[in-house]
């Protein structure tokens, strides 16, 4: 089963703090795995764009082997960019909720604030 936890801040903002993504869906054999290809394709397009729009590196930690992903926005010098990170990170939240809804046996999302 897939896990994965996004960190809130615990005040009005409710700002992603970070997202770990942890295990591996085995809804099916490897390399057909849907819902696994799907949180990766989510996820790999969060990091991805906040490099590239948002203009941010954000902080990643990543194990392929026992499917372990954290992803942490690093300030910016702007709040435009900042507000882009995190308007990508809920995206990512929305997507795997998304896909929770259909695969909930595979797939739990949780909020935890902190």
């Amino acid at each position: 089963m897939i896990n994965a936890v996004f960190k809130r801040k615990c005040d009005k903002s409710a700002d992603i703090l970070c997202c770990t993504i942890k295990g591996h869906a085995l809804s099916g054999e490897y390399g057909n795995d849907v819902v696994c290809a799907g949180v990766s394709a989510l996820a790999i397009n969060a990091i991805n764009s906040m490099e590239l729009l948002a203009l941010t590196k954000p902080i990643v930690k990543i194990n392929n082997k026992t499917g372990y992903l954290y992803i942490e926005p690093v300030k910016s010098k702007t709040i435009k960019h900042n507000n882009y990170s995190q308007l990508l990170l809920e995206s990512l939240y929305l997507g795997l909720r998304t896909i929770e809804k259909d695969y909930g046996k595979y797939i739990k999302i949780e909020n935890v604030v902190d």
